[in-house]
């Protein structure tokens, strides 16, 4: 492992000296934003760990070689790689998008790989990384009963000990079954400072938890309770977007419904149908998604290194 795992000399030293470090994904940067937007907000991300005396751990596949911890010129490289205007990426070089499935295939190509959730958990937890933030994970898709999609966020949080801290899961999905399948695997769901799961834009969906915290300090203790028991499940810590940034759940579900009767008159299907709905609402809201994007990942790095200083101080 030691020659795959490249684990950056701050990180490494924090998480020998038992000071808190936070994963973040590197899709985000690769997939999830227009360029220059992504860089902006993958630096912004690790300045609000580091203000809250957090070491950031961006993680990311690059020259076969799994990084813990990206240097600012990789992520200069995630963030423009699959861009046209740095030029347009061509098949050989575009950043490949990694989740657990992907790792070795990733590390055998050589190039640049991004971690989704599922494959940003697995890698922290190779390398000793109790929390990780991320903007929203995926989960059951709509139309499951014909597609059988469910994402490998789940799967992950089912089998990898590791606290993720988010805006709840993807608008676009079938949050009822969603948290149906997180309560069927064991994944303790924990709403923060709210009973109701939140639906990534907005911080309403109608499904309401049984499960609820209301600082750090609550779920950081029980994570450490949860690894005592060798209680092999991850966390998912449900982190509604800031109410000032927030979409109302009406709207997008408004949009919604004109861009599922796009997705029927273009026949579009497959991998193609997360990024079409992902780019109509964007449009469809006039940038309104995009911006509610950043900050709603913003609040969940916050958050998240306050729950790993937490999670670090073992007084607390």
């Amino acid at each position: 492992m030691k020659d795959l795992l490249d684990i950056r000399e701050d990180v490494r030293r924090a998480l020998e000296e038992g000071r808190p470090v936070l994963a973040l994904e590197s899709t985000i940067i690769s997939h999830g934003m227009p360029y220059p937007r992504n860089l902006e907000t993958a630096f912004r991300a690790e300045e609000l760990a580091r203000e809250r005396g957090v070491t950031p751990a961006t993680v990311g596949i690059a020259d076969g070689r799994i990084r813990i911890g990206l240097t600012e010129e990789l992520i200069q490289r995630f963030a423009a790689a699959n861009h046209a205007t740095n030029p347009p990426a061509k098949a050989s070089t575009a950043v490949q998008k990694v989740s657990r499935s992907d790792i070795s295939c990733a590390l055998a190509g050589g190039g640049l790989g991004a971690t989704t959730v599922s494959g940003t958990m697995a890698a922290a937890h190779m390398a000793g990384i109790a929390v990780m933030a991320t903007g929203g994970i995926g989960g059951v898709h709509r139309g499951f009963d014909l597609t059988m999609d469910v994402s490998a966020d789940l799967l992950e949080l089912a089998r990898t000990p590791v606290l993720v801290v988010s805006a709840g899961a993807k608008a676009i999905l079938d949050l009822p079954r969603t948290l149906e399948y997180l309560e069927t695997q064991g994944v303790p769901v924990l709403g923060y400072q709210t009973d109701e799961f939140p639906a990534f834009y907005s911080r309403s969906s109608g499904c309401l938890l049984d499960l609820r915290v209301d600082t750090p300090i609550q779920a950081a203790r029980i994570y450490r309770i949860q690894r005592e028991l060798e209680i092999r499940q991850g966390i998912l810590v449900a982190n509604p977007v800031p109410a000032s940034d927030e979409i109302p759940s009406v709207q997008i579900r408004r949009y919604l419904r004109i861009a599922d009767r796009e997705l029927k008159s273009r026949r579009i299907q497959g991998k193609e149908l997360t990024p079409f709905l992902l780019s109509r609402l964007g449009e469809l809201s006039k940038g309104a998604t995009l911006s509610t994007n950043v900050k709603l990942l913003e609040n969940n790095v916050r958050l998240a290194s306050e729950i790993a200083v937490c999670v670090s101080d073992v007084s607390a």
